[in-house]
């Protein structure tokens, strides 16, 4: 199925820019235009209100509300919970002459708005025409503090082209939001007022708890405004705000400075009873110094970010603008400041996928941040191991040991309705275990692994032991009655990807456990003890390992994605009318299950996480078998394919699958980019380009690199982190130049040939992949 663009933005190294409004791409902007600094985010609405259609949409990460799920059976979730929409921080009303700005209604011209990569900051500017004749040029500028994670700040230019007088506006804080996903607010008022400042500014807030789950956030603000002539307290049910009436003089600027803070609390067990006072104080402390400080604050973080992450393509406009705006919204969405945060299938940016994170997080999120931001990579693998025991709860759920982590969550909890996903897809659990692997294996962080990684290892296998059974005439271990990553395939038996990645689990928890007894023996014989750890257990975690079944077709090469997975009727996946996508729209559910079509790449993940253990040959065999079968119906679909297809020598193929990815919601491919953004696949360009086209491989005992260049590109280079060493990586047509920037020397393989790589660096000649 041909991806087609939906172009309506200017191309631009350093920012997304839209000129002029289209009501009908209104949810798109909105999602592209979004912010967010991991705490908080909001998407790109437009504060005055607008009566087409929108979604306003302002998220907390963690800040949950949960429905009933009527459950018939043991291990069936009775419960689901969800991101919930919460306060309009940004709720700004305008009006002039009795006529109130509304772009769904009201004439202006010279829409433009634009979103920064290097300073962090959303413009937006017009000039409305009033019905009685009046011209005013708006500009709103927004920012959400990547330095305090509390701190949002909103700017509002008034300029008056052909008048002098006055305009009222009303700016607040509203609780009365509705989410979008359920249709209804889920916010209850605790307590609002005002609260006078040691420099005798006011500020104004509001403190609210969520209906059901007791999540409760505190979100207070100060104004500072130009030609101010009238300022008064507003007070409403779930609203807190201010009245102003504005002098403007022709021809000259005014502004209104909001500076905002929001400070989320939810854990109940855990409440603060003074989160008023707290928040109040936090108001004081980080919005006195205002708009200005807060804006130079943003573009020295933006400036530090693209002088360590930045992708620098030379020949290709497209998606030099794109991978920037990938990587932008890796760090919004998260940079490690708050430990024990995740992230969500959309981020910040929409309720779509409820705010849950997947396994995606750890096996196509993870590898930025370990190469990027290591902080941010160990807290993403604090979330797994803060909600452990909730994975302990869920296992005893399916009648097994240790823990199972859950295929969608928010909180450590499972909260994917449908049993086939939440029941059957135990991958999750080894995508942890591998990015913890991952993680140290990159970074060294041991203290990490022996004090936290080791207990999870430990109750991960014990799940893997207690699901998985022997099969009768095989006389192998492995599992039966699931589903793997590639989600068209149900209630299978011994899928590949699983057992394979549970094999791994076993062996590596084992080589864990015997360099921890070496290492750290203190700490392995608390651990043993803590957690009834015997010899006996260990032995069978490795017979386990030994005997498990790997479905595969020795003559050809080719693994099996299940048993019987070869024998299941052929479908010419190209003969299916563009009209019937996507699939789940259009077919009956059980359709999907029935023929060797699958969603996304299964076999081929495993080949691209352990790419080591497996030869060229092999990789091309697998490939040319699995790649016309797959319909890419997940986003993160394309981006193994494109790695893959670089390796074996598929230069076409490669840039083909490639295209779109860093561009993927810039121009809505999937037509669905009016939801969110797709987070998780933004991750997916960036390894798209680092270990695609930079050939970077990293499951092994040191790092690889075999770069490549696409034939439109003339050069492009970007910046890794490995073992502490910051590395720069530049390649043109002729050549790759690979150096140290920091930190000191490191070994990595080149081509196939170990070199030491410190600031002198080395320089290769270009070489191209055999094609067979």
């Amino acid at each position: 199925m041909p991806k087609i663009a939906d172009k309506y933005l200017q191309v631009d190294p350093w920012k997304v820019v839209e000129e002029g409004f289209d009501a009908g791409r209104n949810r798109v902007s909105e999602s592209i235009f979004s912010l967010g600094n991991e705490y908080m985010g909001v998407r790109g609405y437009v504060e005055e209100g607008y009566g087409g259609d929108t979604l306003l949409g302002s998220y907390f990460n963690g800040l949950y509300e949960e429905s009933p799920v009527t459950a018939h059976y043991k291990g069936i979730i009775q419960s689901l919970r969800f991101m919930v929409n919460a306060v309009d921080w940004l709720h700004t009303r305008i009006t002039l002459d009795g006529e109130t700005l509304d772009l769904a209604k009201s004439q202006f011209s010279g829409f433009r708005r634009e979103l920064d990569f290097r300073t962090g900051i959303y413009t937006r500017e017009f000039v409305w025409h009033t019905a009685s004749g009046k011209d005013v040029q708006l500009t709103f500028e927004r920012l959400i503090s990547m330095k305090v994670s509390y701190l949002g700040a909103q700017r509002i230019t008034f300029m008056p082209l052909n008048f002098s007088g006055t305009v009222q506006v009303r700016t607040g804080l509203n609780l009365a939001v509705m989410h979008e996903d359920q249709q209804r607010c889920y916010w209850k008022q605790r307590k609002q007022g005002e609260a006078t400042t040691a420099d005798g500014t006011g500020i104004a807030g509001i403190l609210g708890e969520t209906v059901n789950t007791g999540n409760r956030l505190f979100s207070g603000f100060r104004v500072e405004a130009q030609n101010a002539v009238n300022i008064g307290l507003v007070q409403e049910d779930n609203f807190i705000g201010r009245d102003l009436t504005l002098e403007l003089q022709q021809e000259k600027r005014s502004r209104l400075d909001k500076l905002v803070i929001n400070v989320a609390e939810k854990d109940p067990a855990t409440r603060n009873e003074d989160l008023w006072q707290r928040g109040i104080e936090l108001a004081e402390q980080h919005t006195k110094a205002g708009y200005d400080a807060a804006a130079a604050d943003q573009r020295a973080y933006w400036a530090q970010v693209w002088a360590e992450s930045d992708i620098a393509i030379d020949g290709d406009p497209e998606n030099q603008q794109g991978i920037r705006f990938c990587i932008f919204q890796l760090y919004q969405t998260y940079h490690g400041d708050n430990p024990g945060f995740n992230i969500g299938a959309k981020g910040l940016t929409g309720e779509a996928y409820r705010g849950l994170a997947f396994w995606d997080t750890e096996s196509y999120c993870l590898p930025f941040y370990i190469f990027n931001n290591p902080k941010a990579a160990r807290s993403l693998l604090e979330f797994r191991y803060q909600s452990l025991p909730e994975a302990l709860k869920r296992a005893k759920e399916l009648d097994c040991e240790g823990a199972f982590y859950p295929i969608a969550t928010i909180d450590g909890t499972e909260s994917c309705d449908l049993w086939q996903h939440s029941n059957l897809q135990l991958h999750v659990g080894t995508a942890v275990a591998y990015g913890l692997r991952h993680y140290v294996n990159i970074t060294g962080d041991k203290v990490f692994l022996y004090e936290k990684g080791a207990e999870m290892l430990v109750q991960i296998s014990r799940f893997y032991a207690t699901r998985g059974q022997w099969g009768q005439q095989s006389g192998k271990y492995g599992y039966f009655g699931v589903m793997g990553p590639d989600e068209f395939q149900l209630m299978v038996n011994n899928n590949c990807y699983l057992n394979l990645m549970a094999k791994k689990l076993f062996e590596y928890t084992l080589e864990v456990l015997g360099t921890m007894r070496d290492e750290a023996s203190e700490a392995y014989g608390e651990m043993v003890e803590r957690l009834g750890l015997t010899e006996e257990e260990q032995k069978d975690w490795r017979n386990k390992a030994q005997h498990m079944k790997i479905p595969k077709d020795e003559r050809s090469g080719i693994f099996e994605e299940h048993d019987g997975f070869f024998d299941l009727p052929h479908l010419d996946i190209h003969a299916i009318p563009v009209t019937e996508f996507p699939l789940y729209s259009h077919w009956s559910y059980d359709r999907l299950y029935r023929y060797d079509m699958i969603k996304q790449p299964d076999v081929l993940m495993f080949m691209f996480l352990y790419s080591s253990e497996y030869s060229l040959e092999e990789k091309r065999a697998n490939y040319d078998y699995y790649e016309p079968r797959c319909i890419h119906e997940s986003s993160l679909s394309p981006s193994i394919h494109s790695i893959l297809a670089a390796e074996i020598g598929r230069a076409e193929e490669a840039y083909k699958f490639f295209e779109f990815a860093t561009r993927l919601d810039l121009d809505n491919y999937n037509r669905n980019t009016r939801e969110g953004l797709h987070t998780t696949s933004i991750a997916a360009a960036w390894m798209n380009i680092v270990y695609g086209f930079g050939g970077m491989r990293s499951d092994g005992e040191r790092l690889i690199l075999n770069p490549s260049i696409p034939e439109r590109w003339k050069s492009y280079r970007f910046m890794v982190t490995y073992q502490g060493v910051k590395l720069l990586v530049e390649v043109d047509q002729s050549e790759a130049t690979i150096r140290g920037m920091s930190g000191g020397e490191v070994e990595i393989s080149v081509y196939g040939n170990l070199v030491t790589i410190g600031e002198a660096g080395i320089r290769v000649p270009l070489r191209k992949a055999v094609v067979q």
